[in-house]
């Protein structure tokens, strides 16, 4: 029998993580969305009070020097930093679990600094043409003598540009396979001061404010050979060994969001009033809100089983997909969900009445709006199918 009651520890971790963020990270999201840019100062004293709470590398384990938490733990805090911005939780920064194959000197010249805080990590594998297909990379690696040459591109890498070095991927050689020939991926750790090495800016984001993504360019960089990651071409093996508990991070974070927007989305049903009453009072709105706890929890129960059977190692292919199902619930259901708002509300029903109407309807003039404004005389008006002034 599974049993997820939290333990005291673990209780005490989402305390201290949940205050953490209540109180030091969400009174910043406004000034954050407003202006897009997260201060430098601000930045360093979250990273401090981070590491004071224990939380920067509380990833790793502890035999390399890490904080050496479960998954259950870790799980848990990085729901409650999954609450706020990312721009903001970024700063609570817990290192690549991948550092932790770090051997010989590349655990004096980048394991030991990036747990002590001297040094930021990120990691490099997406390219224009590959994304989740590693060995669709254009990106490679070619042994000269004592050290490696590197060209080619990445792109939508994470935060780049606070960051001293990055996990990069670059495909080493080819091999035969049944199905053909395919790529070798080989891990290296690049330091943004080796020449050759360009940070580039990224993409504009449309969420996420604050928070960038780079390009990083490699142009006949060199680098020494120690630099290398394990054997030539085990780059997947150390993906496989590694960054799987990355994507346990992920889903949690959405989970962590789909709970704030329900917060948010009830206190407003439960505050906000229409024709004499709650809006929550109507189905239109109840209705969509059961069901977004129905499914919030049912990701919780998935997160959990994942993260106990990974400290079990019982994590099976059928566990590997599961992972990925509360990211699935995070980001919203795209085959019958339309939940976006009515003009500003900040709940849509799921199911319009009219199935001909491709966009949400405008209210009738005179209809308040979710915005407390009165719709504009002359503007175009819904029809009433579907309009919560219609249910009254």
């Amino acid at each position: 029998m599974i049993d997820f009651t939290l333990t005291e520890e673990q209780q005490m971790l989402v305390e201290m993580t949940r205050s953490f963020v209540e109180k030091e990270m969400l009174p910043h999201e406004e000034i954050l969305e407003s202006t897009d840019t997260l201060p430098p100062e601000l930045a360093a004293s979250l990273r401090k009070r981070s590491m004071e709470l224990g939380l920067h590398a509380c990833n790793l384990p502890e035999k390399v020097g890490g904080g050496g938490l479960d998954a259950v733990s870790v799980m848990l805090i990085e729901k409650e930093l999954g609450r706020t911005s990312l721009a903001l939780a970024e700063c609570a920064h817990r290192p690549l679990n991948i550092l932790a194959a770090c051997e010989n000197e590349q655990v004096t010249q980048f394991l030991e600094p990036t747990l002590r805080g001297e040094k930021r990590d990120c990691i490099a594998m997406t390219e224009p043409g590959a994304g989740s297909d590693l060995r669709g990379m254009k990106c490679k690696a070619v042994r000269d003598g004592g050290c490696w040459i590197i060209n080619g591109e990445k792109h939508f890498i994470s935060q780049a540009f606070v960051s001293d070095f990055c996990v990069l991927f670059a495909a080493t050689g080819e091999e035969k396979t049944n199905k053909g020939i395919k790529k070798l991926i080989s891990a290296f750790l690049v330091d943004f001061s080796d020449p050759g090495v360009e940070v580039a800016p990224g993409y504009k984001n449309v969420s996420h404010r604050g928070y960038t993504n780079n390009i990083l360019r490699f142009e006949n960089a060199r680098i020494p050979e120690w630099r290398i990651m394990g054997p030539e071409g085990d780059g997947f093996r150390l993906v496989n060994q590694w960054l799987g508990p990355t994507r346990l991070t992920v889903a949690a974070t959405c989970v962590a969001r789909a709970e704030r927007a329900f917060e948010i989305a009830l206190n407003y049903a439960a505050t906000r009033e229409q024709f004499g009453q709650k809006i929550g009072k109507f189905q239109g709105i109840s209705f969509p809100l059961a069901d977004m706890t129905t499914e919030i929890k049912l990701a919780n129960l998935m997160l959990l089983e994942t993260a106990w059977k990974i400290d079990r190692g019982t994590v099976t292919e059928h566990v590997n997909i599961q992972r990925n199902l509360p990211i699935t619930i995070g980001f919203g259901r795209p085959h019958d969900d339309r939940d976006f708002c009515r003009r500003g509300n900040p709940i849509q029903s799921r199911y319009p009445a009219n199935p001909r109407q491709t966009l949400p309807a405008l209210p009738r003039p005179g209809c308040e709006t979710s915005r407390g404004r009165f719709a504009p005389r002359s503007s175009s008006f819904c029809d009433g199918v579907g309009c919560i002034c219609r249910e009254a």
